[in-house]
């Protein structure tokens, strides 16, 4: 058995160590890209400006294009005041301010968190959420939420993102160099063969690995979202139930999707929207199910 604080830790460790891995892998295609074309100081200098213009939209523009593509409209408090009140509490309780509420018409069971920072930030769910659990089972998934909020995760996934973008960005004008500017022109500047061979290599292998390599951060954010939602309810299993009830659900037959999610959306959720069971565990969003359970059932 492992305690909240064990298990918190070791995410944290093994999510920064993947980020770590990630900036690496960024720099390094970034740096054969310039070789490849033959740039110098400017290239970087362009490659920077367009770096930081898609993640400033990102860090002010992303979180209400998220909402506004999940369908989800802001929440009544008269309405929804057992909502309301978990979000206070858990907010409270992870001393960040009180997010706002929003709703999502669906009867899939779901939530999730988004926003630019802790003062700026948002928790939508499903009406299937709020039909199908119980006070403390909802307690437990508000309290996953706002964990993401209170760990700096909107960011963190943000970053991520932006790095996994622009990797793909780059690679694919790699292959498009070297696939139509002909196996002569070097690129631009007159790059060795050897260079060349590299970054064709990197433009093929560099998104899938960059995919890979997003996909298992956010599935770290999410155990270490569940260590500290069960840390701040106190009430492990509470937590667990939920994602029992979602499974059970979700595991009908001829069930559909969670209608508004998408594969730019997904990672947000409580539970993977999308529901691609017969994929490998490497290319989800999310831990299984049955292992989020397995640790929080153990936790104390």
């Amino acid at each position: 058995m492992a305690n909240y604080f064990d298990e918190i830790s070791r995410n944290k460790i093994k999510s920064i160590l993947l980020m770590g891995i990630f900036c690496a892998f960024f720099l390094l295609i970034v740096y054969f890209f310039v070789l490849f074309l033959g740039g110098g100081p400017f290239a970087f200098a362009a490659g920077a400006v367009i770096i930081l213009a898609y993640a400033v939209f990102s860090y002010y523009a992303g979180s209400k294009v998220v909402l506004k593509v999940s369908g989800a409209k802001p929440a009544d408090r008269s309405q929804n005041p057992v909502l309301y009140e978990a979000v206070e509490g858990i907010a409270a309780a992870n001393q960040v301010p009180m997010p706002q509420v929003y709703i999502i018409n669906d009867p899939n069971p779901n939530a999730f968190a988004t926003g630019r920072n802790k003062k700026h930030a948002y928790v939508a769910v499903t009406s299937g959420l709020l039909a199908m659990m119980n006070k403390q089972e909802l307690e437990g998934v508000i309290s996953h939420e706002v964990s993401h909020i209170a760990d700096n995760d909107i960011q963190f996934m943000m970053l991520a993102v932006v790095f996994a973008g622009v990797i793909g960005l780059v690679a694919a004008y790699m292959r498009m160099m070297f696939f139509f500017g002909g196996l002569g022109g070097r690129g631009r500047g007159g790059g060795s063969g050897l260079i060349i061979l590299i970054a064709l290599a990197l433009g093929i292998i560099a998104p899938i690995f960059a995919m890979l390599v997003r996909l298992a951060i956010s599935r770290r954010r999410e155990y270490m979202a569940d260590a500290n939602g069960a840390r701040i309810t106190r009430d492990p299993q509470s937590l667990a139930s939920a994602l029992k009830k979602i499974e059970a659900y979700v595991s009908k037959p001829n069930q559909p999707p969670l209608k508004h999610a998408n594969e730019v959306t997904a990672s947000l959720y409580f539970s993977n929207p999308l529901r691609a069971g017969s994929i490998s565990n490497i290319f989800s969003t999310h831990p299984p199910t049955a292992e989020r359970i397995k640790r929080l059932e153990a936790m104390y």
